[in-house]
C-alpha cells in the first residue's frame, strides 16, 4: 500500500478489513465501525464501535479506516488504545458511566475523566494538538439527575479542557456528539504535532459563545478545522445542523433542516477556502456522514442531498440522535489536499 500523502481515509466492509495483509495492517491508524454487532479486531488496533444502524445499505456494518503511509506504533495508556506514526496519533477510549455512579451526574464525570486521560496521553506522546474528536453517548437528549445528558457531557468536556489549559480558540478541535441507543461513552480522536487552524461559520454564533439557555457550559468545538502534515492538508467539518445564529431553524421540517444544514456547510467551505494553503475545496469532493434522527426520514434527506451535491456524492447515512431534541439531521464532512513544500 503506497500512499501519496501521510494519511488517507477509506471505507471497507468487514470482509475487506479482515482480508488486509499484515503489511497493510501495520499501516492502519484506526477504525470506526458503524452499525452491526461489535467485532473483535486485530489485537492492538484502536477501533471505535458506533452502536447506530446504517441507512440505505444492505451491509450490516461499515468500517471507516484511517491509513498511514508508514508503519505505525501501537500503544495503550490509561484505557486508551492508540496508534502513531511520525505525524499523527489516533486513539479510542470507551468509558462506562457505571464507574462513576457513586457521585452526581455520572456522564459529566465520565466525559471529564475521558478528556483528562486523552490530554495526558497527548502530552506524554508529544502530539499536543487535538485536531478532531468523534463523541457518541447513549440517550443524548434524555434528562437524568435534573439535566439533559448532552448538557452533562458538555460540562465534563469543558471542565477537562479548562483544567488542561486548552480552552483557547486555537486549541479547540473540530468535533461531533451524537446519541446512540446503548453503549459506553466512546470517543475517537486524531491529534498531531501542529496546531489546528479553526474555522467558524459566519452564519452561526460560535459554539463556545452560546447563551446559557443551551446549558451551564457551552459545547467545546470549532465549526471546522484544518490540520497540516508534511505535504498534506486535512479539512474537518464538524457535525453541522440547521442552526442560524444559535437558534434551531425549521423545527419539525426535515426537508427544511437538511437544506439549511447544507447551506451551513457551504458557508463553512467558503470560510475554509479563505484560510486554505491548497487549492479551493468544493462540495463535490467532500466525504460526508449524515445522521438522521428518524429512519423514515432517510429517503427525503437522501433526495435533497443528492439534488444539491449530485448522485455520486460520498455520503454515509446513519440513524442517530442529534444533540438538540428539535434537530432532525446533522452532517459532518472531511477532505484532504496535497500540498507542496509547507
Amino acid at each position: 500500500m503506497i500512499l501519496a500523502t501521510p494519511v488517507a481515509h477509506s471505507q471497507l466492509s468487514p470482509p475487506q478489513l479482515a482480508g488486509l495483509s499484515d503489511a497493510q495492517r501495520q499501516r492502519l491508524l484506526g477504525v470506526t465501525c458503524i452499525g452491526g454487532p461489535a467485532q473483535t479486531w486485530h489485537g492492538e488496533l484502536p477501533v471505535q464501535h458506533v452502536a447506530a444502524p446504517l441507512l440505505g445499505r444492505s451491509a450490516g456494518a461499515l468500517n471507516e479506516v484511517w491509513y498511514s503511509a508508514e508503519s505505525c506504533r501501537s500503544g495503550e495508556f490509561a484505557g486508551i488504545r492508540f496508534r502513531v506514526d511520525e505525524n499523527v496519533l489516533y486513539g479510542v477510549i470507551d468509558v462506562e458511566e457505571a464507574d462513576f455512579r457513586a457521585g452526581p451526574l455520572p456522564l459529566q464525570q465520565a466525559a471529564e475523566d475521558a478528556y483528562r486521560r486523552i490530554f495526558a496521553l497527548l502530552d506524554r506522546e508529544a502530539y499536543p494538538y487535538l485536531w478532531r474528536a468523534w463523541n457518541y453517548l447513549a440517550d443524548i437528549n434524555v434528562e437524568r439527575d435534573g439535566l439533559e445528558r448532552y448538557r452533562q457531557f458538555n460540562i465534563g468536556r469543558h471542565d477537562a479542557f479548562l483544567a488542561n489549559g486548552r480552552l483557547s480558540r486555537n486549541q479547540v478541535p473540530a468535533a461531533c456528539a451524537l446519541g446512540t441507543t446503548r453503549g459506553p461513552l466512546t470517543i475517537a480522536f486524531m491529534a498531531g504535532r501542529t496546531k489546528p487552524t479553526p474555522i467558524e461559520n459566519p452564519r452561526q454564533v460560535s459554539a463556545y459563545e452560546y447563551p446559557t439557555r443551551y446549558g451551564p457550559r457551552s459545547p467545546t468545538f470549532s465549526r471546522a478545522a484544518f490540520a497540516h502534515l508534511p505535504g498534506q492538508e486535512l479539512l474537518f467539518i464538524s457535525g453541522t445542523a440547521s442552526i442560524v445564529g444559535h437558534q434551531t431553524m425549521h423545527v419539525g421540517d426535515v426537508a427544511g433542516q437538511t437544506r439549511e444544514t447544507l447551506a451551513n456547510i457551504a458557508a463553512l467551505l467558503e470560510a475554509a477556502n479563505g484560510k486554505a494553503r491548497s487549492t479551493p475545496y468544493t462540495l463535490g469532493e467532500l466525504g460526508f456522514r449524515a445522521y438522521i434522527r428518524h429512519a423514515d426520514d432517510y429517503p427525503r434527506v437522501q433526495a435533497i442531498v443528492e439534488a444539491q451535491l449530485g448522485a455520486e456524492a460520498s455520503v454515509v447515512y446513519v440513524q442517530a440522535d442529534v444533540c438538540r431534541s428539535d434537530l432532525l439531521v446533522e452532517i459532518e464532512a472531511m477532505a484532504s489536499h496535497t500540498l507542496g513544500n509547507c
